[in-house]
């Protein structure tokens, strides 16, 4: 029996589905693979319009004759499960559960459903949408590159030269290590020794999915459920989510003009197991932590036995002075664990970022990611060591902190010009983003919501407390907006404040 489908196009090869056969069962054939097949589509495995095997194709796989699989085929396009077309191909049709079970298996479906499934208490407070202002692209999206101005010709190149390249060299497309690819650690390690005063050897770089990754594995290695751990307040939120999935105790330490108060981290919680800091560019409000400040973290550190999570994740970018030097460059006790990433420095899709490990943690770190996805993929890491030692990479960061100092005065001059009696900047001078304080209590939240549905997406400063927002503003991303798009989006902010 054959369907007609007119305008039927045609579709890629079929892969060969997993339908059971049991040759010891006294079901004939046919009717297993009619089952099969059925299950298969009311489950949803396979979906409409999906391209099945043909009878040869089919019989050929399962070791059957082509008779008891014609009829199966022939049963199940005439119950409308599937479509066929002379020479066009077999077809898995539209059809929803809904309306291709009967009403007595609905009903003994619905018997058998427990009303509610059993989930991990651990992950139950992630269950929520994404915050409207990190929805969109443009004013004022927060760690968005220039994108626009990467350099694809250069990144293409290499891309095909290493492609190409991968053909000659089977082991390129073998299993890696769990640490990542040696050369591009290498490349990693003499970039934080010359640019971060990183003190580290290719031997503690450990590759991984951006930041964001290297914060979970960093918990996984460093806490328990339980630990305490320092968090700036205000700060980044990712962290938060991270460390409670790990069942921590998060403990928020003020920040202030000089960085993390640690005096007030020892009042709060002494025995603290680790502190999370961003000290080049304290998240979100800016400032940098001073040597002093810096000092008596360290100090803390080695005097009990705690870590410090150094998370350097646009530090590249200063726009009045020279990069600032990494905490980790000051350890002489090897209690920092140091994150960067190159995603927010190129492009978010890459998704590469590194962990210089303490050499004493090398071995743990390696264990616990080979369970979690045993080593980092190959081929970029090739891409990028070459991108790095070649200069690209400095070149870039180079025209783009221009580019930024730019559009950084462009947004300063805007909101002085346009909201100066509503909002006062801080955090200007380096990163990818500033903080505009609202200079009376307002609603930060609200505000930020209706800039969202007008296409501005202005994060509120009070979504950055752990506890009680003692402030109040936006935090605005300027580098991947040009300037006409900068002073349109203070404008729209205008409006929505009703100033």
């Amino acid at each position: 029996m054959t369907i007609m489908i007119s305008g039927m196009k045609r579709a890629s090869p079929a892969l060969v589905p997993a339908i059971p056969i049991d040759r010891s069962s006294p079901a004939p054939l046919y009717r297993q693979l009619y089952d099969g097949f059925r299950s298969a589509i009311l489950d949803r495995r396979l979906r409409a319009g999906e391209r099945v095997p043909s009878t040869r194709t089919l019989a050929g796989e399962l070791g059957i004759s082509r008779l008891p699989i014609v009829n199966a085929f022939e049963q199940l396009v005439a119950e409308g499960y599937f479509e066929s077309g002379v020479g066009s191909g077999t077809f898995v049709a539209n059809v929803s559960a809904r309306t291709a079970s009967t009403p007595g298996e609905r009903r003994r479906r619905a018997a058998g459903s427990p009303r509610r499934k059993a989930v991990s208490r651990d992950s139950d407070f992630l269950r929520r949408g994404t915050d409207p202002w990190l929805g969109g692209r443009g004013a004022f999206r927060v760690s968005q590159p220039a994108l626009d101005r990467f350099p694809f010709p250069v990144w293409a190149r290499l891309v095909g030269r290493h492609a190409r390249e991968m053909r000659g060299v089977p082991a390129r497309l073998s299993y890696g290590d769990p640490m990542g690819d040696r050369a591009f650690r290498e490349a990693v390690a003499t970039y934080l020794r010359r640019a971060r005063s990183v003190r580290c050897e290719a031997d503690q770089i450990m590759v991984v999915a951006g930041s964001q990754q290297a914060l979970d594995l960093t918990a996984r290695v460093l806490l328990d459920p339980g630990s305490e751990v320092w968090v700036e307040e205000p700060g980044y939120l990712g962290v938060r989510d991270v460390l409670r999935l790990r069942g921590a105790e998060l403990v928020p330490v003020p920040v202030d003009s000089e960085g993390l108060n640690v005096a007030a981290g020892v009042e709060r919680s002494r025995r603290a197991r680790a502190a999370y800091v961003t000290p080049s560019h304290e998240y979100p409000l800016g400032m940098t932590m001073t040597l002093s400040r810096r000092l008596e973290l360290l100090d803390w550190a080695r005097r009990s036995g705690a870590w410090i999570i150094e998370d350097d994740y646009d530090s590249e970018y200063r726009y009045e002075s020279l990069p600032i030097a990494s905490l980790q460059g000051l350890d002489r006790d090897s209690r920092v664990i140091y994150i960067g990433t190159f995603s927010k420095v190129l492009f978010p899709a890459l998704r590469v970022g590194y962990i210089v490990v303490p050499e004493d943690l090398v071995s743990r770190f390696a264990a616990v990611r080979a369970v979690s996805d045993d080593f980092p993929p190959l081929f970029v890491q090739s891409v990028l060591a070459e991108f790095l030692s070649g200069g690209h990479f400095a070149r870039h960061v180079r025209r783009m902190r221009a580019l930024y100092r730019e559009r950084r005065s462009a947004l300063v001059e805007a909101i002085e010009e346009e909201l100066g009696d509503s909002l006062s900047v801080v955090g200007g001078e380096a990163g990818m983003h500033l903080v505009a304080v609202l200079r009376k209590r307002g609603k930060d939240h609200e505000w930020s919501l209706r800039a969202a549905r007008a296409g501005v997406w202005a994060m509120p400063l009070s979504s950055c407390y752990f506890g009680k927002a003692t402030r109040q503003g936006f935090v605005l991303g300027f580098s991947g907006t040009d300037v006409p798009e900068i002073r349109a989006g203070v404008r729209g902010l205008k409006t929505v404040m009703g100033r």
